[in-house]
């Protein structure tokens, strides 16, 4: 890679939004960088202007993403819903949403300095809810939840109202589901 030319400004944040794109699932923030032979921290600054640009760019856990009308990750039915658990149930609540067809969008929170806190999740399958799992892990961060004693909101998506409805009354079986 260094003897790979640096990609520079506006032909680097053009490169960027074809590769989000065409690859249509999140791409991390060292892999653009990698690819436009720059630092994270220039593409970090690159996303923050392609998004002021109106841009439909998310930052997931799993890197960032591009939101395309008739993509993966395109809401066709959306619902807030709320929830309660413990820390240690994070996972089976994910996996249990997952498990129905749902894409848990993200996760909010009512700070009492703060006001609504909200950050994104974009979990769609098994296979992302273990990577969530492992970077909330290894970076030792807290859930937002943790902040309100376990009481949080998801906004989640599906192809249908009836796997939401299925979804819910999941949640309401496991004791995840707040009225």
């Amino acid at each position: 890679m260094k003897d790979q030319r640096k990609v520079l400004g506006e032909e680097r944040r053009e490169l960027l939004l074809q590769l989000l794109k065409e690859k249509g699932e999140p791409i991390t923030g060292s892999e653009l960088a990698s690819i436009t032979n720059v630092s994270r921290q220039v593409i970090v600054g690159d996303i923050t202007l392609l998004k002021a640009k109106g841009e439909p760019i998310i930052a997931t856990s799993q890197g960032y993403m591009l939101l395309i009308q008739g993509g993966p990750h395109t809401t066709i039915v959306e619902r807030i819903i709320a929830s309660y658990h413990p820390p240690e149930r994070t996972e089976e609540e994910l996996n249990l949403l997952v498990d129905h067809g749902i894409t848990v969008k993200d996760v909010k929170i009512e700070h009492p300095v703060y006001g609504d806190l909200t950050a994104s999740v974009m979990v769609s399958n098994r296979k992302e809810v273990v990577q969530f799992m492992k970077k909330i892990k290894s970076t030792k961060a807290s859930y937002l939840s943790e902040l309100t004693g376990g009481i949080h909101l998801h906004t989640i998506s599906a192809a249908t109202n009836e796997k939401l409805d299925e979804a819910v009354e999941a949640l309401k079986r496991a004791n995840f589901w707040i009225e």
